[in-house]
């Protein structure tokens, strides 16, 4: 990994109220000290985190709005969005970073909050919160994801409908405003981006399979089906949309069902990115199937007990 701290990936983490910013790197192990903490405004409840770079300001979304904050918690600027409507399901914001910092993409489920009849993704200054453009979705999501799809320069979203699958969608903003286009993945929920960012690693919404997609067109590059994993495919058991790019050629993948006697497990796998060859478990010292995070360079966070991020190293 680059020894320049603006190259290391800024992971955050809400910790004891406070927005905590981490910097992986090296060969470094154990529980991370955060290198930036954030205190959000009062009262807000805070959804979904975002820190840039540089480390100067941190941005959240709460169920109303999105906010950019200083360390000491001044308010720089809010975007809010009317108060929901009184609708009963769960919902949850998703704001992102652009790679370069300057714009801040927001994921709004606004149908499920009763606010319209159209969710919205929102693009805005990061300076400022200045509008920079948006479109209306055709979903009635719970969710969203964003990833950077540096293969093209855009941004990608994944809405999440519960029973009624994924949709995934290209975001690009230009002079005329944000621009969308529908991919055709539908029912493919993406868990990881392979550390050049050419490569995509989605799981079946049925849970199925998992398959690797090549950016920005979305060709199949290998599938993995539960009988790919042999005998540890144990009846019942499903692909969980967890795991990730353990590095350039690896896979992480996350099996899970039950026992007979209903204990939950989960075990995770390495596999070869290229050929798709399963390469044995991994003990990830996660306390669930989600408590996995793949950082791309050999490396892997779980929670630890003060809900600071532990970093895990391949050896």
């Amino acid at each position: 990994m680059n020894d320049s701290s603006h190259d290391r990936p800024v992971v955050t983490r809400l910790v004891d109220g406070r927005i905590c910013a981490y910097r992986p790197s090296g060969s470094a192990v154990g529980e991370l000290a955060p290198v930036a903490v954030f205190r959000p405004v009062a009262g807000d409840e805070l959804v979904s985190l975002a820190v840039p770079a540089d480390l100067a300001r941190a941005y959240y979304a709460t169920r109303d709005g999105v906010v950019c904050v200083a360390a000491d918690g001044q308010q720089v600027w809010r975007f809010g969005s009317a108060p929901e409507q009184g609708r009963s399901w769960s919902y949850a914001p998703n704001c992102a970073l652009a790679p370069d910092g300057r714009s801040v993409w927001v994921y709004q489920p606004d149908v499920m909050a009763g606010r319209g009849e159209a969710d919205l993704w929102t693009v805005l200054d990061a300076a400022t919160g200045a509008l920079l453009g948006r479109a209306e979705l055709e979903t009635v999501g719970q969710g969203g994801e964003q990833w950077v799809d540096r293969a093209s320069g855009a941004m990608l979203l994944d809405v999440g409908e519960g029973q009624d699958g994924t949709t995934v969608y290209r975001g690009t903003l230009t002079e005329a405003g944000l621009r969308v286009e529908h991919l055709p993945w539908d029912d493919r929920c993406p868990i990881g981006m392979s550390p050049d960012g050419r490569h995509l690693l989605t799981v079946d919404h049925g849970q199925e399979d998992a398959t690797v997609l090549a950016l920005p067109g979305g060709e199949v590059q290998l599938t993995l089906a539960l009988g790919d994993f042999g005998d540890d495919a144990e009846p019942e058991a499903v692909v969980e949309w967890s795991g990730g790019y353990l590095d350039a050629d690896t896979l992480l993948l996350v099996l899970a069902g039950e026992t007979e006697d209903e204990q939950e497990w989960f075990r995770t796998y390495r596999v070869d990115a290229h050929d798709g060859r399963v390469l044995g478990e991994l003990t990830t010292h996660g306390e669930h199937a989600y408590d996995l995070q793949p950082l791309g360079d050999g490396s892997w966070l779980t929670r630890g007990p003060a809900g600071h991020p532990v970093r895990w190293l391949a050896r």
